[in-house]
């Protein structure tokens, strides 16, 4: 009977001990969710609203981490009033150490990442968007944190980095062709030679539009709907037309011959009333660069002359050219002007 009341008495000692502490960590879990649902989602209204976008990015960086680090905080001030026997102590510690660490670096790398993208949208140079330079700042960052982990447990980096370094040197050399790629990547991204999204001609003959820059290759899709995937040393030392440097419209050509009876005067209205019209009706034209006439010649069989538009980008020439075929057969029916077929005299001479 003594030794009941004995055991009843201890288990409420342990209860009073432990009860304080369960209900901090209970009470610090939901304020950190009332947090996250109350005043950080209002946060990120208010900075939706705002002009700077690097607010949005550090919201967004540390959302999922906003329970984590009141739980962390709670946890921490609920074991300050208990006494934990040594060594559990120190690993409860260390291991306290380890989450918020480890933690802080994933909401770092995130806000690394956004801010990265925001600059470099300012920049022209969209970075980011590829999985390459956005897994390499990813472990970047988390080699950082891996780092600060073990200095945080005294374990010295020194001899790994060493070893690091020999293996490091080893993998290079088996590894080669492989580096190549990756620097060769790094390389393209940073010099802006081509970017995703980016239509391209390469001096092998492929054309089609850059869609990501990985590790080891660039995969560009053709306006076939092909996919080519191209090794980033190969793509790092070839010559490049790329349409979309600078300014991405470009002239679109359009020769044309009518007969040597035709009314030069007439054919001059004729065409450019029709590439007037086309260059108001059409989204594909440049508004910043009005059609242009020339004279070119006299050919064979025609007087020859040619039409400019410009196009916003590569591949508007398609319709442009469509459309003008199409109007200006009907205007040159319309009108009597001919369009001559290739004549050639042929001149037989006969023995007598």
């Amino acid at each position: 009977m003594i030794n009941d009341i004995f055991e009843i008495l201890k288990t409420l000692t342990y209860l009073e001990i432990w009860l304080l502490p369960v209900l901090i960590v209970i009470t610090g879990v939901i304020l950190g969710f009332v947090f996250k649902q109350v005043i950080h989602s209002r946060l990120k209204k208010a900075a939706a609203k705002s002009t700077w976008e690097g607010d949005d990015v550090i919201l967004d960086s540390v959302e999922s981490q906003i329970i984590l680090w009141f739980f962390w905080a709670s946890l921490s001030l609920a074991l300050k009033g208990i006494v934990i026997a040594e060594p559990f102590g120190l690993y409860v510690s260390r291991f306290l150490i380890i989450i918020l660490i480890a933690s802080i670096t994933h909401a770092g790398a995130k806000l690394v990442v956004g801010l990265l993208d925001i600059w470099s949208k300012k920049q022209g140079g969209g970075f980011p968007s590829t999985s390459m330079f956005t897994n390499f700042v990813w472990i970047t960052v988390y080699l950082i944190g891996l780092l600060i982990i073990l200095d945080s447990l005294d374990i010295s980096i020194a001899p790994m980095l060493t070893a690091l370094g020999i293996g490091g040197l080893a993998v290079s050399l088996a590894l080669k062709d492989t580096l190549s790629d990756v620097f060769a990547g790094l390389h393209i991204l940073l010099s802006k030679k081509v970017q995703p999204g980016d239509f391209v001609s390469l001096d092998s003959g492929e054309m089609g539009y850059i869609q990501n820059i990985t590790w080891r290759n660039t995969k560009m899709l053709e306006r076939t709907n092909n996919i080519i995937h191209i090794p980033n040393n190969k793509l790092s030392s070839a010559i490049i037309k790329n349409y979309n440097s600078g300014d991405p419209s470009f002239s679109v050509r359009i020769p044309v011959g009518v007969g040597y009876d035709s009314d030069l005067e007439q054919v001059e209205r004729v065409v450019l009333d029709v590439a007037n019209e086309l260059f108001n009706s059409m989204p594909e034209m440049n508004k910043n660069s009005k059609p242009a006439f020339k004279f070119r010649g006299f050919g064979d069989s025609s007087i020859d002359f040619i039409v400019y538009f410009r196009g916003n980008k590569y591949g508007d020439q398609n319709p442009i050219i469509h459309a003008f075929v199409k109007k200006m057969h009907k205007r040159f029916n319309e009108e009597g002007i001919e369009i001559p077929f290739p004549m050639r005299t042929v001149i037989q001479r006969t023995e007598s």
